[in-house]
Order: structure tokens, then C-alpha cells, then sequence
């Protein structure tokens, strides 16, 4: 048993490829198909708007749908400019505003999104709403759900090769080496892993918006805002699933022209 769980492992992880669209390359996934999936987060959506507080029927709630709409939009255009009309085909795109303090806005898989009343005075603007929304819509558009999941089972496999290798020695040494293992694959694996989706997110999102029309010069400076209002509160990028608030102002300026050429390749040359 020992000599067969590395070959599981290994057997595991050359199947768990998919393409992402955007950068062509393999993605860490094991869901052959987003079926069961969407279905289980579709369900875990319905629950969660049926437990909290949904805003409807004012013009906070009706931008989060209006800009949801030309976002999803957007990504459609995209994707059948790329060759894949059908891509989305299974989304069952939802927006929705909760009432909530904390500053949050999150996507379950298959394009159920909710905004946290919280997070209204850091976007400000409709245009600030675009670019959370961009940066939500594309964690769905990349699969980023189903990665994540993959890789928690990746790293229970590898906690339990962990065990079965150290099975033989004394329990001191046993307890060393998986608190070994899981600082190691949650700093050195995880860690990574979470940060690199999330800044795969915020360049595939200000591509989306600036496709439906939103300026992408907008979202480094809705970052110095998250800043300011998270001041002393994060810990350190390497401790963090997010980038630092100052990686992602950088890299979001750096990008920003590259959006607008992208956006221009759909007749898009002015945003709001």
C-alpha cells in the first residue's frame, strides 16, 4: 500500500486536466463535466438567498442586475468570437444584493453571484460595480469553483500518502510530519493556488468589462479604496488566498491598456 499511493496520487493528477479558454493552458480539474456540479451550487444558492436578507426592487439592486447582464453579455461575445458559442450554455446567470456589512461579493459555479450591501460604498460607481462583477463573472467563465474542489482533494490524497509512509514510525514523529505536510501543502500549495485564480480573475474581469463598455482604468483605482478601507486588517500575501491589495493595484494599472485593445476589437473604443 505504501508503493501504490504515490501512483494513485500521480494517477489523480494526469487526469485532472481541463484547458482554460482564456490562456489555453491545463487547469487542475477532475469534473469532466460542470452537470452535477452547477445542480449541487444552484441548490446551495436557492438555500442561501432563502436564509438571508435579498434587497430587491431598488436601484442599488436593479445596477447589480443591470451591470450583471452586460457583463454576462460581454462574455458571451467573447467566447463566440473565440469559437466556443456554446461555452456558456449551461450558466443560469443570477445577480443578487444581500443585505450584509461585511465587504464581500462572491459567484458559486455556473453564475449565481451575490453582493454584499458591505461592498456598495468601496464600488461607488456603476463602473465600480463592473468591476467586482467582471472579476466574479470570470472565477465562473474559469472554473475556478471546480479547481478549488479539485485541489482540496488533491491535498487530502497527499495527507493520507503522508500518513501510510510514516505509518511505521513512532506517533511524535508521525504528528511532526503531517503538521509538516499540511503547513507545507497549505503555504506552498493552496495558498498559491487561490492567489494565482484570483489574479487570473481580475485580468480575465477587466477584459469582460471593458468588452461591455466599462472603463478598466477604473478598477486599480477601486482597489486603493479596498486599501483604505482594509487598512492593518490583511495579513501577509504569502499567509493570504488574495494577492496584496498593492500587487493587484499594480498589476490591474499594467493591464488596463491591454483591455481597452481587446475591447476594441468589438467596436468598443469609448466606456463610461
Amino acid at each position: 500500500m505504501k508503493k501504490l499511493a504515490p501512483l494513485i496520487i500521480l494517477f489523480f493528477v494526469l487526469s485532472a486536466c481541463k484547458t482554460n479558454p482564456f490562456t489555453g493552458k491545463k487547469t487542475f480539474n477532475i469534473y469532466s463535466s460542470n452537470d452535477n456540479l452547477f445542480a449541487s451550487s444552484f441548490q446551495q444558492y436557492d438555500k442561501f438567498l432563502s436564509e438571508n436578507d435579498v434587497v430587491t426592487g431598488t436601484s442599488e439592486s436593479e445596477m447589480i442586475t443591470r451591470v450583471g447582464q452586460k457583463i454576462a453579455k460581454a462574455a458571451q461575445r467573447w467566447f463566440e468570437a473565440n469559437g466556443q458559442p456554446g461555452y456558456l450554455s449551461k450558466y443560469k446567470w443570477e445577480y443578487q444584493l444581500v443585505k450584509d456589512s461585511t465587504i464581500n461579493a462572491w459567484c458559486m459555479p455556473g453564475g449565481k453571484i451575490v453582493f454584499n450591501t458591505g461592498i456598495l460604498p468601496i464600488t461607488q460607481t456603476e463602473t465600480g460595480v463592473a468591476v467586482v462583477m467582471g472579476h466574479e463573472v470570470a472565477h465562473a467563465l474559469a472554473n475556478h469553483g471546480a479547481q478549488r474542489m479539485t485541489a482540496g482533494i488533491a491535498q487530502q490524497l497527499g495527507a493520507i500518502g503522508t500518513q501510510i509512509a510514516v505509518k511505521d514510525k513512532d506517533a511524535q514523529t508521525q504528528a511532526v510530519w503531517m503538521q509538516a505536510y499540511g503547513i507545507g501543502s497549505t503555504v506552498g500549495g493552496m495558498l498559491p493556488f487561490s492567489r494565482s485564480h484570483e489574479t487570473e480573475a481580475d485580468r480575465i474581469g477587466l477584459q469582460i468589462m471593458a468588452i461591455a463598455g466599462y472603463n478598466p482604468d477604473e478598477a486599480p483605482e477601486l482597489w486603493k479604496r479596498m486599501k483604505k478601507a482594509n487598512e492593518g486588517k490583511q495579513p501577509p500575501e504569502f499567509l493570504s488566498t488574495h494577492p496584496s491589495n498593492d500587487t493587484r493595484i499594480r498589476n490591474l494599472t499594467q493591464w488596463s491598456q491591454s483591455a481597452k485593445d481587446e475591447a476594441k476589437k468589438f467596436g468598443v473604443t469609448s466606456f463610461r
